[in-house]
Formats: structure tokens, sequence, C-alpha cells
């Protein structure tokens, strides 16, 4: 199947025959569908908590944060063309867009140019629009004269295109999103102005870590080093890392017989496999506690003080399950394990974790017993805030049937249930939460070891796509999500927290909802 000149290739990805051979069985033989036994639902495996319990997990958090190596960890390498999606259409479809026709077709009711309209309308809204400005200006063009006299095409050209500010081909973090008196904030200072704020660990050092892509590197590490002494506290010193997805973690495409795709240069073709594969860019991380956020889940500082307070609460859990856990295995360790304690670890396995035990556990040998509840806490542990659902596109919280019978707490992405069977995609829609990624992860065993995270994703849940190269169709092989498979065997803690949390930044137009303006 291979040549000499394939087996170089896929070497210089840092892959193995073997690994190759065993993604393309996977083609082959096809992945099963996660099968969801019931949503997950306020006392149901989602716990919904009070103000005053909030504060208490806050005021754990606060009191124990400054002993622990902490780090915020940022997937963003999203490119931003999803993001102006909507101005890209118009700009490529329409060789003039003429704005007596795209106000017609608004007032007709057509979405696309009532939302074109929508973004024209609120142009000198956007953080961005002194920049756009500035450059129209330096070719002796006025912004607000194209506006008025409806040259919105060369506006667009102006600003998603290198003539301009380039903004159709910038990784989201570099886009300017909130307005401040002295200076817009792109994503990235957002991220470090609150990790100034809640992840100051040992010595005062907040650390954060962005995983990003190769091409735009060196553009971004030069914006942090512009703007971190200005996202720095007093007695906060930021401590800023990067990384790429690692070349080891594409998989290959093929064709829809299976065999290997080629290119015209008859080059084997090889893919980035999804935000899956940061699994490794986390699993090289050293800290104790690790918070997982997007990054285009940003607000103004306005709004910062509600997500700390959440942040803190979500962390103080993590700590508070991590004395309790601990407590146990090294209890275990001992051998001090007595009837009563046995009879202690179960209910807070149940009761705290979601975690069952098999019918005849009761019947089982006492080192069996031991072993079983041993192997069900030395895990690593996310506490996950989840928001009710009000119908945005993503992730959600399931409890998921296994092949042996058990039952797991886990978040589930759509591509990974049959949306043909119609029990799995009713039972997919009655879902009444969503999943943010407001994670805070625990890392460590209970004797201070880093746990490889490798070990306990679940191989099984990643998906197949078809997607299309030089105009044929090849099929692509995507690993298990960084917070769905790649933590299907987590301790996962499930939290309600409010809404205010999630602000995410899918479209252009989502700039210009409350939440994301500074006044």
């Amino acid at each position: 199947m291979f040549s000499e000149d394939d087996i170089r290739q896929i070497e210089s990805h840092g892959l193995t025959l073997d690994g190759v051979m065993s993604q393309i069985e996977t083609f082959r033989k096809g992945l099963p569908f996660t099968i969801l036994n019931r949503p997950a639902t306020i006392g149901d495996g989602i716990v919904k908590t009070d103000k005053y319990e909030f504060e208490r997990l806050a005021a754990i958090f606060t009191g124990a944060s400054a002993e622990r190596e902490l780090i915020k960890f940022v997937p963003a390498s999203g490119e931003a063309s999803r993001m102006f999606r909507l101005p890209h259409t118009f700009y490529n479809e329409y060789d003039d867009i003429d704005h007596k026709v795209i106000r017609a077709e608004a007032e007709k009711g057509d979405a696309g140019h009532k939302n074109f309209l929508n973004f024209i309308e609120n142009i000198k809204r956007f953080a961005f629009y002194e920049d756009l400005k500035a450059v129209m200006n330096a070719d002796g063009k006025d912004v607000e004269d194209h506006i008025s006299k409806g040259y919105f095409k060369e506006i667009m050209e102006y600003l998603l295109t290198p003539r301009g500010l380039n903004y159709g081909n910038l990784p989201k973090g570099l886009i300017k999103f909130h307005r401040y008196a002295d200076h817009p904030r792109t994503p990235f200072e957002e991220h470090l102005v609150e990790a100034a704020a809640y992840v100051r660990g040992k010595s005062g050092i907040a650390r954060v870590h962005f995983t990003v892509a190769e091409e735009h590197e060196r553009r971004i590490v030069d914006h942090l080093g512009n703007v971190r002494t200005k996202c720095e506290n007093e007695g906060v010193t930021l401590d800023i890392s990067f990384s790429i997805q690692k070349p080891s973690t594409d998989t290959i495409a093929v064709d829809l017989d299976n065999n290997p795709f080629r290119t015209k240069g008859n080059k084997l073709l090889f893919r980035a496999a999804g935000h899956g594969a940061l699994l490794e860019n986390l699993n090289d991380l050293r800290g104790d506690i690790i918070f997982i956020k997007n990054i285009d889940n940003v607000v103004p500082d306005k709004f910062k003080d509600e997500i700390y307070f959440y942040k803190r609460a979500l962390g103080g859990c993590l700590i508070e399950l991590q004395k309790e856990i601990f407590y146990y295995l090294g209890t275990m360790a001992r051998d001090d394990l007595d009837q009563k304690m046995i009879g202690d670890i179960l209910r807070f396995l149940k009761e705290k974790l979601s975690i069952f035990v098999p019918d005849d556990f009761e019947e089982l040998p006492r080192d069996n017993m031991k072993k079983f509840i041993f192997s069900k806490l030395n895990r690593p542990i996310r506490v996950c805030g989840v928001v009710k659902n009000q119908g945005e596109p993503g992730g959600g919280p399931f409890w998921v049937q296994h092949g042996d019978g058990t039952l797991s707490l886990q978040i589930v992405e759509s591509s990974q249930i049959d949306m043909e069977d119609p029990e799995q995609k009713k039972m997919w829609e009655s879902s009444t939460h969503f999943n943010p990624v407001d994670i805070v992860c625990g890392v460590r065993d209970y004797e201070g070891r880093q746990f490889d995270l490798r070990d306990f994703r679940d191989p099984s849940t990643a998906f197949i796509s078809t997607r299309s190269k030089d105009g044929n169709y090849l099929k692509a092989l995507e690993l298990p999500g960084l917070w769905n498979g790649s933590m299907a065997d987590w301790i996962t803690i499930l939290i309600e927290v409010p809404i205010v949390t999630f602000s995410p930044v899918k479209t252009i137009l989502d700039l210009v909802r409350k939440e994301h303006q500074h006044s």
C-alpha cells in the first residue's frame, strides 16, 4: 500500500506505519455511535446550588489557590473566517453591493440581507471601526462617505482582505472585540485580564497557555508581548506560553473506497484531527489545576466580576472534591479500609460523583471491592459549568450507556449520535442544558503525580466526516473531542451556572449584543 517515499512522509509527521494502518482500518470498520440513555438534568447528574453555596466554594478556592500551580488553557487556533461569513458572502457574491437592493430584499424579510444591513448600520459600534476608518483614510477614502453612498463592496474589501485589516484571514483571537477608553481589546487580551484575576497561583504568577496555528504564531506572540503589562494586576505576573497542534496528531485521509487519498503530486494527505488533537498539548502542561475556556467566550470589564465569581466557585468545588477523594485514596493505599469506610465511599461515589457500583458489588471479594473503588477514584477530575439550553450549537451533558451496561456522565457532541435513530434524536433534542466549555480540571493524583491524560480517553468516540480536496471527495478522521471522548473516563461533575458566563462570538453580529458592548 505504501512506497518508501510514503513511509518517509509518514515518519516526517511523527507518525508510525502501524498507526496509519490502524487509522485506515478504522475507516474500513467504521465507528460506533454513542448511545444516549437520557439527558443529564437538575438532580439527575446536574447540581443546582444557591448563591450562598457558590460563595462558600469561591472562598475555598481563594484560600487555597495561592498554594497551587494554576493554568488557564485556551484553544485559540480558530480562524475568524466563520465569524465573518456574513460579510464574506456578500463580498464574494456581489460585483457591486447595491445598497438599494440590500434594503429592498431586507424589507421583503430575507434574513441574509436583513443581517447584512444590520451589520452595516451598526458598523460604528464595532471595536475595530476606528482601525477600518484609519486604513481607508490612508488611501484617501472616507468610510462614512462610503456608507452614506452605499459603497459597501469596498468597505468589505478593506475589512476582510490584505488591502485593509485582513480580518477574513486572521485568527479570531486577534480581532478587536471590545472598546475601552484607552484602547480596544482582542480576545487574547481579555483572557489575560481574566487570568490575572483568578488564575493567580504560587508566587503571584498567573499562567496562561494558548494553542495557536503555526502560521499565526509570530504575530500572536508579538501582539501579546505588546499588551501583556497592560493586563497585569498589582502583584500579579503573567506567564504566557504557546503551542501548536502536533503534526503527530494528524490523521491520514482516505478516498471513498477507504484507500489512502493522494494529492495531484501523488502525496499522501494528512489532516488536522480536530480539537481532540489538543489533548496532547493539554497533557504537556504541568500544573495542579487547569481552567479551560474557549477563545471567543469573553466579555468586557463591566461583566467580569460575575465571571470571576463563578470561575472561583467551580475551582473551589474541584478543590473540595479532591480533598475528600485524596483522603479516601490515601486510606486505601495504607490498607486502612474498613466496612464503615467502604459504606462512606459508596455514598460519596453515588451522591457526589454520580458513580454507581455494580449490583453484585457486595458479593465481590474485599480485594476486588478495593480495586474497583480505587480505579473509580484515582482519575483526573473535571468540574464543568453548564448553562440552560438556549439552542446554541454544540455539545450537551448526557447519561451515556456503555457496552457492559454501565452508565456515565458525558459531554456529548451531535456528531457522536445516530440522528437517523428517532429515539436517539428525540433524546438529543430533549436536552435541558448546554456545555459552554467552562471546565476546571484536576490533573494530579493523590500523591501529586501528573496523570497521563491519554490513558483516560475513549478512542471509539472519534468520528468520520466527508470532505473534498482538488475537486475529489475524501473521508477524514477526527480524534475524540477534547471535552467529549478525550475526557470520557474522567470523574465528571456538572454544575449549573448562569447564562451570563456564556457569551461566545460565533458571528460578527454577536459583537453588537449588550454583553459585548462596553457602555
